[in-house]
């Protein structure tokens, strides 16, 4: 099973019951002049940055207000995160947002009203798992992984920690086993209500992991919607971006047990 999307249009309504997911490829390119819609933040933290981690930094902040112009249905100079992590936005005002990007690939995902957490690897990536398997994980993790002795049941199960961690906000210190995948990936959180979500699935050579917490009058099990979107110009102007073909293999979908 495989899925696309040619989603050129704003979302309708400006408010939607499920999130979506937009990516898109870093450029690799710096412009000699820091772009004009950055905040006072932004620019600082984009001060101390140089090559490919300054060309990454400016892709995801663009990648960050090509999503919420498509979620919230305004023009993208018009949009832009709360100061310090970007989990939310300033404007439009209610929705959540959860950033990640890895080896030139940025991803950025979008909820009303509710929070998110997305989290994106190179699905070639990881080949010492065994030792973060060892330090990290829970004994039951570490008995039927070892078992497996499998890279991508690895790379799926620390994907999850990862969006799981995003979506409740919290870091990695000390909260990694907060979420235990089992074997099968059974799922288990220490959240006290039966509305999280989790999705993985494959597209443009990523394993691509979505955590997010379902409205309680929304269907589950849905799976978001997709779209990749054309890289930023070399200035990265905030002319609205236009959607690519996206190409996705999905893995499983399934909630998170309390």
């Amino acid at each position: 099973m495989a899925g696309s999307f040619n989603d050129s249009n704003p979302d309708s309504g400006g408010v939607l019951q499920k999130p979506t997911i937009k990516l898109c490829h870093q450029t690799g390119q710096v412009p000699s002049t820091a772009p004009s819609w950055l905040t006072d933040h932004e620019l600082d933290r984009y001060a101390q940055l140089s090559g490919d981690r300054a060309a990454e930094f400016l892709t995801s902040r663009w990648l960050i207000r090509q999503a919420l112009s498509k979620a919230g249905s305004m023009e993208p100079d018009l949009c832009y995160p709360v100061e310090g992590r970007p989990t939310a936005a300033a404007c439009p005002a209610g929705w959540h947002l959860s950033l990640s990007h890895s080896h030139g690939l940025s991803a950025c995902a979008t909820q009303y009203g509710s929070p998110v957490g997305i989290d994106i690897e190179p699905s070639k990536r990881h080949p010492q798992w065994q030792k973060v398997v060892k330090r990290w994980f829970s004994p039951v993790e570490q008995e039927w992984l070892f078992q497996e002795d499998d890279s991508q049941a690895f790379l799926q199960a620390w994907t999850l920690k990862e969006a799981w961690l995003k979506a409740t906000g919290r870091g990695i210190a000390g909260n990694l086993q907060t979420l235990e995948v089992r074997r099968n990936f059974e799922l288990y959180g220490d959240q006290p209500d039966g509305l999280w979500q989790a999705c993985v699935f494959y597209t443009e050579g990523y394993l691509c992991t979505l955590v997010y917490r379902q409205n309680a009058d929304s269907e589950g099990g849905s799976w978001p919607r997709i779209t990749l979107l054309e890289p930023p110009l070399d200035d990265y102007s905030l002319s609205s971006a236009q959607a690519l073909d996206t190409h996705w293999e999905p893995i499983f979908h399934r909630n998170i047990q309390a």
